[in-house]
């Protein structure tokens, strides 16, 4: 029913092919990136070859790699490049079981390489995650603040609910009325081919609790999209991008909003200039934080009355036809 989203970054170039079947195949073979042989692939041992969800920890051992001669300068430990960085997850001084420590010199270099990414591929989300980690500690801990002021968002800090695919009582939800919140969400990942399995991992953020609120917002991004009215497409995420950067103030979210529309076509620039931003950012202002909402209680909650509740309007114009 649900289909993972999977995206992948080419790595390698094959050669020009010589004339003739013999000399193609051995051409062929000899300008294949075959990287289970290289010394790069003995170097990293279970690393994930770029396109795989471990992209942001290949990137993180590159960027320790690259590092490594600066080591003199630093006074504190330098993480080991030689072992598979997800092998040590529960090793002492990581604060939970994917975290990387990273140094700021660290973390600057990854939201370098990752906005460049991100900016060239906006469905790179892999590379979105690593930068909204390495520039959001702010956000994050503003973010958190008004968690623990609200009652329904220091229950989420209390219990770490997560959305996932083993979470989620899909039965359950296919069961509730036409209109209900937890309908209309499944509605939403059926006919967008989309899956809360697709949220990487937190790494990069150096606090346990605010490693949690930027996972609890990937999370929740697609309910998000479900209160907007708003589908997968590049306008689509562009809008969402603009209501979370009201919301949250996250530097992903602001940089996503302004670089996003260079992609659009001319129709739907004008539209999302002269319509979708005003509303998303009315909408912005006037929600209360929309992670201090524990989504999980209000399945059964007709869509229509959460968003009254939380005084998000609809759309202004239909999205077909465009980007």
């Amino acid at each position: 029913m649900f289909h993972t989203r999977k995206w992948f970054l080419p790595y390698c170039r094959r050669g020009k092919h010589a004339a003739g079947e013999e000399a193609k195949g051995a051409k062929s073979r000899s300008n294949r990136c075959d990287l289970s042989s290289t010394p790069l692939q003995e170097k990293f041992g279970e690393l994930a070859l770029p396109g795989s969800p471990d992209v942001p920890a290949a990137m993180a051992t590159l960027v320790l790699l690259a590092l490594r001669p600066f080591r003199r300068f630093s006074g504190r430990p330098w993480p080991a490049v030689d072992v598979p960085l997800r092998a040590g997850s529960h090793e002492a001084g990581l604060l939970y079981p994917d975290h990387i420590p990273t140094s700021p010199l660290q973390k600057a270099l990854l939201a370098a390489g990752s906005a460049g990414m991100a900016l060239y591929n906006p469905y790179r989300h892999d590379m979105v995650a690593v930068l909204g980690e390495t520039t959001g500690h702010r956000s994050l801990k503003a973010l958190r603040d008004q968690m623990r002021r609200d009652p329904e968002g220091a229950q989420i800090l209390q219990e770490r609910p997560r959305i996932s695919l083993s979470t989620l009582n899909l039965s359950k939800l296919q069961s509730l009325p036409e209109g209900s919140f937890g309908r209309e969400y499944l509605r939403f990942l059926d006919v967008n081919r989309v899956s809360p399995d697709t949220r990487a991992p937190t790494r990069f953020v150096d606090d346990e609790e605010l490693a949690y609120v930027i996972q609890r917002y990937r999370e929740v991004h697609d309910m998000l999209h479900t209160l907007l009215g708003m589908p997968t497409n590049i306008l689509g995420e562009i809008v969402v991008k603009w209501f979370e950067a009201v919301q949250t103030g996250l530097p992903m979210c602001i940089l996503g909003a302004l670089f996003g529309p260079i992609r659009l076509s001319a129709q739907s620039l004008q539209v999302l200039i002269s319509e979708l931003i005003p509303w998303a950012v009315q909408n912005g202002r006037r929600a209360p934080c929309v992670l201090n909402l524990y989504y999980e209680q209000r399945w059964e909650q007709p869509l229509r009355a959460l968003r009254e509740e939380l005084g998000i309007t609809p759309p202004p114009t239909g999205l077909k036809g465009l980007d």
